[in-house]
């Protein structure tokens, strides 16, 4: 089975922009192209935070005042579709966030998959192993 892997690179804040949301709502969505593939190709999204970009990956952010969802419960659905989410270690340790603070699994989303917080070296090589890289 031929796998195209797409690898999604999220490092702008949570904040004040849309590109954090646009980037895990493509990535679940890159899960419904086995319509246009081929019998034997699949897709394989990666989910990877860097940088500022580890902020999205805090649990408990507030976005009531426009009605809107929050990061964390986009982060979960895109675990309940079985995408790998990486955190950067680095950049985790850089801006001190303690692991019990960011969004490791979707439990109560009935997801088996985890959030796996990683070096930078192996985002970089899910990115070399990817045929495409969306960076947002």
């Amino acid at each position: 089975m031929a796998i195209k892997k797409i690898a999604f690179v999220v490092d702008k804040l949570p904040y004040k922009g849309e590109s954090s949301r646009l980037a895990l709502t493509h990535c679940i969505a890159s899960q419904t192209v086995e319509i246009h593939l081929e019998e034997d190709e699949n897709v394989e999204p990666v989910l990877a935070f860097v940088g500022n970009g580890v902020l999205n990956c805090l649990r408990n952010q507030n976005a009531e005042a426009y009605g809107v969802s929050t990061m964390e419960s986009h982060i979960k659905n895109a675990l309940l579709t079985d995408i790998k989410v990486l955190i950067c270690e680095e950049d985790v340790k850089r801006l001190g966030i303690a692991e019990e603070n960011l969004i490791m699994d979707a439990e109560d989303f009935g997801a088996d998959m985890t959030s796996q917080i990683v070096p930078f070296s192996e985002i970089m090589a899910e990115i070399e192993s990817s045929v495409h890289l969306m960076y947002f």
